[in-house]
């Protein structure tokens, strides 16, 4: 797995990509962020993190956005904009945060594989429009069959020991690099947070290849 380097710079024209499917903002990045960065010429790197683990360093046991109800309501709302703005299709989830364990180790498996773009949009789809358990092994496996993949030997590779810690491994650089929140883009070493500030962040990263 190509972790980052200690200040998060990647070559120039790159954007790395931090976040997790339980995060509703990182849907909307998720669904966008490969159209975007081709537009500018941009290579995406993903890098899968378990959310949740940065939010107990804060001392936070779920999601700020259930922790503070009121911020929690504006943000349906937004999600309903938001989405009618990108022309993307949402379905509150019944379950938020919803466990996503199993589908970040494969992404964390194959950030590197051609497949990993589609395998989390179908993901990330199936959360926020479908409503559905994206911790079901089975549900996860039928995601990898339908992009033309073995889904067995994937998942046995993101369940196995070495993937697991480099999961853990990439929440902790993140932590490291000063992320608090999905999505967040590093671009040139600086962090962009937030869905609205993928354009941003990939419009320096063409700044950084004229």
């Amino acid at each position: 797995m190509n972790m980052p380097n200690a200040t998060g710079a990647a070559a120039p024209g790159t954007v790395e990509f931090w976040f997790d499917f339980a995060s509703n903002y990182s849907y909307l990045s998720i669904m966008r962020i490969e159209a975007e960065a081709a537009r500018r010429g941009a290579n995406v790197v993903w890098r899968p993190i378990l959310l949740g683990a940065i939010f107990r360093s804060f001392g936070w046991n779920t999601s700020p956005f259930v922790l503070q109800p009121i911020k929690g309501a504006y943000v349906w709302k937004d999600m309903v904009r938001q989405c009618r703005k990108y022309g993307l299709e949402w379905t509150p989830p019944s379950r938020f945060p919803r466990s996503a364990l199993l589908p970040l180790r494969v992404a964390c498996f194959g950030a590197e594989q051609p497949w990993i773009g589609a395998f989390c949009k179908r993901i990330a789809t199936l959360n926020f429009v479908d409503d559905q358990d994206i911790e079901d092994t089975d549900r996860v496996a039928q995601v990898l069959t339908n992009l033309g993949l073995s889904a067995a030997p994937i998942i046995a590779q993101a369940l196995g020991d070495a993937n697991k810690l480099a999961l853990r491994r990439q929440t902790e650089a993140a932590r490291t690099l000063g992320i608090f929140g999905a999505p967040s883009f590093v671009v040139d070493g600086e962090i962009y947070w937030g869905d609205d500030r993928l354009d941003d962040a990939l419009d320096r990263c063409a700044e950084l290849c004229r």
